[in-house]
Order: structure tokens, then C-alpha cells, then sequence
């Protein structure tokens, strides 16, 4: 080890997370603060070989579960192109006509049901509120709750199973993909009926007709493969008939067949694209994936992540507090940077900070997913924001302001799965 590490290795422990910060204020690439990140591990707590980056990363990325990661991604990709999404917005709004805000509440379940086969904040938002927001906007419905609500459910994507970053945090700490797919079930209801019932008492004056029994059951028959799916994915894996990373393959099939044979909407041609699109996407991500992954087993190894527990330990001996802190510092970080950035980060250094105060792995996977999903609606770089801008032409702090109370909302759901665990783990075990 070297002589920085061994006169004062809680001070070199310390230094990182500075380091990371600087690169971040400065605004450089994820790759970047990664590989100066890792290098100065190895430099200031190992041997100072920092060749030994590439034999770690290969080590630590020699796992079936990553192969989960682009094959969802390859899903999501097949059922954005293809007319899932609109039957989906059917089925929901011949569902949903008669009730009090009828049509917001179809679009909030459009959004909750998308999300759970895209496993995307951001491609739900463009898949559904493209369709929806002139809907709202024609049926009378104040453009602020419109902007807000499809802002707002568009982030269901990242707890609803299959989500990716759930994956990566499941990679990072070591926790089932399996057990955080079945916790983010619990959290994404309850964050689901939160925004339901806002937009029923927001808009009960709102009535679009009655129920039609033939409109509905043509709907049915149209949305019901897409609503099969997030059902065969967790039944395969809750009742182990497959992993999660078998599951992702399944998706890939399930989605190709539906909408190439059923829906007739995808041709090979259509899936030459969109593996190239898939393609693209990976060769920016498994490069940072495979650096992080390389910092997680040194920092293991050398142990920096257990001296870091024993120094809050110090500070922080309660575990209301040391939960409260955790989220404060996690919806900070989720204002500035990226979540899949945070997870890939962080994830290794608070998960045992959390475990040394009693909070389940489980648990905690899904509290930090919940803190950062919150960061897709928080400016400065709220990428749901920046998206909502682009797509409904609208200035940045209208969305911003559009959005408030659907973040009270979420932040009421993330203070109530943080101190009631059940919520998350009641069909974990």
C-alpha cells in the first residue's frame, strides 16, 4: 500500500469523493471523473500500478446479470417503435372515462403501465406524453397540471420493474435483481395512487363520457399483450422459473413477436434500427459500467468503504438521522448529476453506511432509486425537464413550476417507503 494510505487512509478516502465533486463542478465527462477517480485509487491506496484497472474491470464484469442491461434496453427500444404506447393510452382511457378526471387519470396510468415494459423515465415521457398532452390540452385540462403530470409519471420508469437502474444498482452492491424488481413494486403503487388521487381532486369537474362495453373490450384486446408483459417477466422471476437476466431475454422475444406478428408493426428492417440504436446507447455505457466496476472491487479490497462506515458511525449514531441524511445528500446529488452517474458512484460507498444502521440492501436500493428519480424533476439538469421542454415547447421554468406539487407528492412517498420498509420488502421473502 502506498505511504498516502498508510500514514492516513481515512484523509486518502476522503480526497475521492472530493475529487469526484471537482470533476463534476467542472463538468466533465462521466468516463473522465471515473478514470481519474479509479486512477488515483489505485495510486493512493494500492501499488500505484494502474494497469491493474483493466484486470479488475474484466474480473468484476465477468457476470451473466450484465447482459440483463441491454437486453431490457433492447425491449424498451422494440416496444417505443412499435404502437404499444398508443394502445396502451387506449385501454386506459376507455377505462377511465366516466370517472372525475377521467383522461389525467388515464395518463397517468398509461404512464405507470408503459414504464413497466420500457423501464425508461424518459422514453415513457416521449411514448406517452406525445400523445397525450394535445389530448389534455383539447379536453380543457390547465397546462400546468398537464406539463406537471406527464413530467411527474414519466419518472415511474425508473422504480417500475424492469428498471435499469435497479440493475445497475443490483450489479454495484451485489443485490438481487430479483428481490429490487419485487421491492419497486410496492413503492411504484403507492407513488402511482398519490399522483391518481391529486389528479381525481384537481380535476373532478372533468367528465369525458360514459362507459362503452365495445370500446372497451376492442381496447382490451389491443392493449392486453403489452399488459401481459411486466406479468411474465416478475412471475417468471418471483416464482423462479427465470433469472432477471433470463427475463431480459424473454422480454427481447416477447416484444419482437408481439409487434412483428401481432401488431405487424416492426419488420426486420425496423429491428436492424433499433439494434443499432441499442448499440449506440451500450458503447457510451458498458466503458463507464466497466471502469465502475473496477473502482468498486479496489475500493472493497482496500477496504475504503468500511473505514467510511466507521467514521459516520462516529458521527451519526442514529438511524432516523443517518436515513434523513442519506436522502437529503442523495436528492442533492440527484439535482446535478445523472442517475445512472449517482448509482455507479455511490452506490458501493453508502450501501454499507446504510446496512451498518439496520436498513435493509433491499430496501435502501429502492430508497436511493426513489431520492434520484426525484432528480429527473429538479433543475439545473432535471433531464425529464430538459425533455418536457423540447417535446411540449415550452419555457424551462414553466415545466419547473409545472411540476411542484407532483414533487411534494413524490417526496411524501419517499419519506413514507424510507421509514415503513413493508412497503418495499412485504413480498420480498
Amino acid at each position: 500500500m502506498s505511504i498516502q494510505a498508510q500514514n492516513n487512509p481515512m484523509v486518502s478516502a476522503l480526497f475521492l469523493p472530493i475529487i469526484i465533486l471537482v470533476l463534476f463542478v467542472l463538468r466533465q465527462n462521466l468516463i473522465v471523473i471515473l478514470g481519474i477517480s479509479t486512477a488515483y485509487a489505485y495510486w493512493a491506496f494500492g501499488d500505484g500500478v494502474i494497469s491493474n484497472i483493466v484486470v479488475d474491470a474484466w474480473d468484476a464484469a465477468n457476470k451473466d446479470i450484465l447482459l440483463s442491461i441491454p437486453l431490457f434496453i433492447l425491449a424498451g427500444n422494440i416496444m417505443s417503435r412499435g404502437g404499444m404506447a398508443s394502445r396502451l393510452i387506449d385501454l386506459m382511457t376507455s377505462l377511465t372515462a366516466p370517472i372525475p378526471g377521467g383522461l389525467a387519470i388515464a395518463t397517468i396510468m398509461s404512464c405507470a403501465a408503459f414504464a413497466a415494459v420500457s423501464g425508461s423515465g424518459t422514453v415513457t415521457l416521449l411514448a406517452i406524453g406525445t400523445l397525450m398532452y394535445p389530448a389534455l390540452i383539447k379536453a380543457g385540462y390547465p397546462k400546468n397540471f398537464a406539463l406537471g403530470a406527464l413530467c411527474a409519471a414519466g419518472t415511474l420508469g425508473i422504480v417500475v420493474p424492469p428498471s435499469i437502474p435497479l440493475i445497475l444498482y443490483g450489479i454495484m452492491t451485489q443485490t438481487s435483481i430479483g428481490d429490487l424488481f419485487i421491492a419497486g413494486i410496492g413503492p411504484a403503487i403507492l407513488l402511482t395512487s398519490l399522483m391518481l388521487t391529486y389528479a381525481v381532486a384537481q380535476n373532478f369537474s372533468h367528465r369525458e363520457s360514459s362507459w362503452n362495453l365495445s370500446y372497451i373490450s376492442k381496447s382490451l384486446r389491443k392493449g392486453i399483450w403489452a399488459l401481459l408483459m411486466p406479468l411474465i417477466i416478475l412471475g417468471g422471476i418471483y416464482s423462479g422459473y427465470f433469472t432477471a437476466t433470463e427475463s431480459a431475454a424473454v422480454a427481447v422475444v416477447y416484444a419482437f413477436i408481439v409487434e412483428s406478428m401481432i401488431h405487424k408493426e416492426m419488420n426486420l428492417d425496423d429491428l436492424r434500427d433499433v439494434i443499432r440504436e441499442t448499440t449506440k446507447l451500450l458503447g457510451s455505457l458498458f466503458p463507464v459500467l466497466m471502469i465502475a466496476l473496477s473502482l468498486n472491487v479496489f475500493l472493497t479490497y482496500e477496504e475504503v468503504p468500511q473505514n467510511l462506515v466507521a467514521w459516520m458511525s462516529d458521527k451519526i449514531d442514529n438511524p432516523v438521522t443517518a436515513l434523513l441524511s442519506i436522502n437529503l445528500f442523495l436528492i442533492l446529488i440527484g439535482c446535478l448529476i445523472d442517475i445512472g452517474s449517482a448509482i455507479l458512484i455511490l452506490a458501493p460507498m453508502l450501501m454499507p453506511i446504510a446496512t451498518s444502521h439496520g436498513i435493509d440492501p433491499t430496501h435502501f436500493g429502492i430508497i436511493m432509486v426513489m431520492n434520484l428519480e426525484i432528480g429527473y424533476l429538479t433543475p439545473p439538469l432535471g433531464l425529464n425537464l430538459i425533455v418536457a421542454m423540447g417535446v411540449f415547447k415550452e419555457k424551462f421554468w414553466t415545466i419547473c413550476k409545472a411540476t411542484i406539487p407532483f414533487l411534494i407528492i413524490m417526496l411524501m412517498g419517499l419519506m413514507t417507503v424510507s421509514f415503513v420498509p413493508e412497503i418495499a420488502l412485504f413480498m420480498v421473502d
